[in-house]
């Protein structure tokens, strides 16, 4: 039976560890509910990147987000640009990564849950490790306690640890380029994933000081996955289409503050402004008192 244990510390933050025979998943629920690592135990591979140059703390609400950029898996919630939305002003990648977070432990799942102050929504999050297999499940609950309808962007954003050849799979029939300043590529169109001016997108290239920042769309399935051929290993999510019609890709090849990472970016919303995505139908909304739950899964380990 997975394990849990509390009496942990990275850098001073309280950690819990959840455990199974496959995978050892550290969580830092006083920093967004952060998970800092992610561990296949049979081979010891460390899935997620995190940055060198920073320690693991809680930062001030409304700190910009790229120069603390500490890695692992957080959630950007409600919004990623900064702007005003539904008359709430919401700061740069939104509350939820400067939140501390509640924790419960109970059995085999952590339970971490807390409230955007600005944004008036209840967040929370269940976490559980498979006993037989290479899955961790999560449960959410997202609840707009406000009395005004609440527009947002909620967005997983799993940055992983990458090589030259690393492939990126998902099953979008359409993506297009968010901004060609952002980009190797120029092609503003939308264009058939992966293919892209006479190359594969989803190939991960050497360090080249470059990046990319995909819309992935018109996905067949919930699904998003990083594949190592030469090591046999995989990493990514399962979730589901009603809730997470898109699939954001960014990748840094060191040409986003010389860091090497792609991150898994499941998202309910597209384009990247609310307000845009809004006008378009494209982001979700919850009415005073409505809840949104759904499961999403995350797999770490052979390919």
């Amino acid at each position: 039976m997975p394990s849990i244990q509390q009496n942990l510390t990275v850098d001073g933050v309280p950690i819990v560890r959840l455990e199974s025979t496959h995978l050892r998943v550290d969580v830092a629920p006083g920093v967004g509910g952060r998970v800092i690592s992610l561990i296949d135990k049979h081979t010891g591979h460390e899935f997620l990147w995190h940055n060198q140059s920073l320690r693991l703390e809680l930062k001030p609400a409304g700190t910009e987000y790229d120069p603390n950029f500490y890695g692992g898996i957080d959630e950007l919630l409600p919004n990623d640009l900064g702007e005003q939305i539904d008359g709430v002003d919401c700061p740069d990648h939104g509350e939820l990564w400067t939140m501390a977070l509640d924790c419960k432990v109970a059995s085999d799942r952590l339970t971490i849950r807390g409230r955007l102050e600005k944004f008036s929504l209840e967040y929370e999050r269940e976490m559980r490790l498979r006993a037989d297999s290479q899955w961790l499940d999560f449960k959410y609950r997202i609840t707009n306690t406000s009395s005004h309808r609440r527009h947002f962007l909620w967005k997983l954003h799993a940055a992983l640890a990458v090589q030259d050849g690393d492939v990126i799979d998902c099953p979008a029939r359409q993506a297009r380029i968010v901004d060609p300043a952002w980009s190797r590529f120029k092609t503003t169109a939308p264009f058939q994933w992966p293919n892209l001016e006479g190359r594969a997108a989803n190939i991960i290239p050497a360090k080249d000081g470059t990046m990319d920042f995909f819309y992935l769309f018109d996905l067949s399935s919930g699904e998003m996955f990083w594949r190592r051929h030469d090591a046999g290993l995989k990493c990514g999510y399962r979730f589901d289409t009603r809730v997470f019609p898109y699939a954001w890709l960014f990748a840094s090849h060191g040409g986003f503050l010389g860091h090497y990472t792609i991150i898994l970016e499941p998202c309910t919303t597209m384009p990247m402004s609310v307000n845009e995505a809004a006008g378009q139908g494209q982001c979700s909304r919850l009415e005073p008192g409505q809840v949104l739950e759904t499961s999403v899964s995350l797999y770490a380990g052979p390919g």
